[in-house]
């Protein structure tokens, strides 16, 4: 004896599939907004006669928008000072070199707090600036 099998049909609900197209919707807002922060802009400023600055194991960066980046990090200007203290550690004159990389539209309002607070740190502070090579 055969017995037959009944066809079973799958409905999907329609509500569920409204709420996977909103969420497929979401999903591709958010990944079209996301930006890639790994990419700082700075522009140095210039100047002539310039010297190497040297090795260092910190630097601090002010980008054009006036962020600040420690070691390519965001960081607060609050936390700047102890951070660098801490990397700095025990380390002799000569190796406490921290290079200061400041973009050429950041105001002094911005920059000279930071520049306190590597001196505060015991930091050998050195400025990095590009080459006037129109001069």
């Amino acid at each position: 004896m055969k017995i037959k099998r009944r066809a079973t049909r799958a409905d999907v609900p329609s509500m569920a599939m409204g709420d996977i197209a909103f969420n497929l919707l979401i999903f591709f807002v958010i990944l079209a907004r996301a930006q890639d922060d790994s990419h700082l802009q700075w522009t140095p400023a210039e100047a002539s006669n310039l010297e190497s600055a040297g090795h260092s194991i910190i630097s601090v960066l002010i980008d054009s928008d006036e962020k600040l980046y420690l070691n390519g990090q965001p960081i607060g200007e609050a936390n700047l000072e102890m951070k660098i203290e801490e990397l700095l550690g025990n380390s002799p004159p000569g190796d406490r070199t921290v290079l200061l990389k400041v973009h050429r539209d950041a105001t002094a309002l911005r920059f000279e707090p930071v520049i306190e607070s590597i001196s505060n740190a015991g930091g050998e502070l050195v400025h990095i600036v590009e080459e006037d090579r129109d001069g």
